[in-house]
């Protein structure tokens, strides 16, 4: 049997190479003027490409039947996507508003839990690459939960009301979008799993015309990653692009109070010999900071201090946080990595109680830090750093239930 003997090798192979040429396309997109030139950096945006590449289908085709749902992660140690948060965890499960589903799980300890059901996409500019871009239609947070004394729950999605643990979905529901954010290192994730509650029959093996859909949907979805990215919030977010090292104020939309966040992104940039003082008043709720790459992805959190939230961040005596942004180690508690990165974003997010900080920023050259600083500013010592960085790596193993 060769090409041409099947009834639908043309129209699979047309689509195929049709993905290659997208693919080879969304790869020049790495060298793009955002992006600096540095090796590293380059690097880091292909490897932003590649890691995507590598979930493109299982969004796109094994999680795609909404009759047989997933819960499928979509960011993690070695996958960024969209602004990731280094201190939460990001799940999906496409769904539809005619079946009816059952998420069983363990609650756990994660400060912040947040299951919505996502509608349709809005059509026209301003709207971000698959697989965001969806309305928030139904919204229950971790506090919302009736949950057993042994830990243990069910939440509902769809079909007839339900006094608690339930979610309600319409004709346009499309997806669920499950967030957890942590604040301690010893904090545990909740462990969930998904099913349609009227399974009767396997999982049916797709069709020559969804594996030619899935493949174009994979194009979209990669030329939109490397597209959008970092474009969209300079366009869209309030960033500009022309003003790096300082925040604009916190915004928090609609769609951010259904999923119960306000958020605010900062670019940067530092030469070589040049460190950022970012500060704020320590405050209630829960907040945190993420170091970025260009690409909007979050840095290598497994091992590097890349991100802060409360119980891991040390207050000086006035009652104000000052995190190091630094391409080395100044020997402060609370040191931000850049990876070497000359360039990137961070990213501040405010969760539950309080209200949001008034963020602002001290540029400074790194051999300087002492004479900006509080004398009560935490010191560490070189071993002190590799503890952290052992407890970093060892806790984030657990939420991702890595070995």
């Amino acid at each position: 049997m060769a090409f041409g003997d099947g009834p639908d090798d043309a129209a699979l192979n047309a689509a195929w190479n049709t993905f290659c040429d997208r693919l080879r396309a969304a790869g020049e997109q790495a060298f793009k003027d955002h992006n600096p030139t540095a090796g590293a950096q380059r690097v880091d945006a292909l490897r932003f490409l590649t890691q995507n590449l590598g979930q493109a289908f299982d969004l796109a085709l094994e999680t795609r039947n909404t009759r047989y749902p997933s819960l499928h992660a979509f960011c993690g140690p070695t996958r960024k996507l969209g602004g990731d948060c280094a201190d939460f965890t990001y799940q999906q499960a496409w769904i539809d508003g005619e079946s009816t589903y059952r998420i069983v799980g363990e609650r756990g300890t994660a400060r912040f839990l947040n299951v919505t059901v996502q509608g349709p996409r809005p059509e026209g500019p301003g709207v971000l690459h698959e697989p965001f871009g969806d309305v928030p239609e139904a919204n229950l947070s971790g506090e919302q939960l009736d949950v057993a004394p042994d830990g243990t729950f069910e939440i509902h999605i769809g079909g007839p009301p339900r006094a608690a643990n339930w979610l309600p979905t319409t004709a346009g529901s499309r997806k669920l979008f499950i967030r957890q954010g942590f604040d301690s290192w010893e904090e545990r994730p909740a462990r969930l799993r998904i099913e349609r509650v009227d399974m009767t029959a396997p999982k049916p093996l797709p069709t020559a015309g969804q594996m030619i859909d899935a493949i174009e949907w994979a194009g979209d979805f990669l030329t939109g990653v490397m597209g959008d990215w970092p474009e969209f919030p300079f366009t869209y977010g309030g960033v500009d692009a022309d003003r790096p090292n300082r925040f604009p104020a916190v915004a928090s939309a609609d769609g951010d109070v259904r999923r119960g966040r306000a958020a605010v992104n900062m670019h940067w940039s530092l030469a070589a010999d040049e460190a950022l003082v970012i500060e704020f008043d320590a405050h209630a709720g829960l907040w945190m900071l993420t170091n970025m790459g260009v690409f909007f992805n979050s840095m290598d959190f497994l091992y590097r201090p890349v991100s802060y939230t409360p119980s891991r961040t040390a207050v000086d005596g006035d009652g104000k946080v000052r995190l190091l942004l630094a391409h080395h180690d100044p020997g402060y508690h609370n040191w931000l990595d850049t990876q070497g990165f000359e360039r990137g974003n961070v990213t501040y997010r405010h969760m539950l109680d309080g209200r949001p900080a008034v963020l602002s920023t001290t540029l400074v050259r790194h051999s300087e830090l002492s004479s900006v600083l509080p004398a009560d500013t935490a010191t560490v010592t070189a071993e002190e750093r590799t503890a952290q960085m052992w407890l970093r790596f060892n806790a984030i193993r657990q939420r991702y239930a890595l070995l």
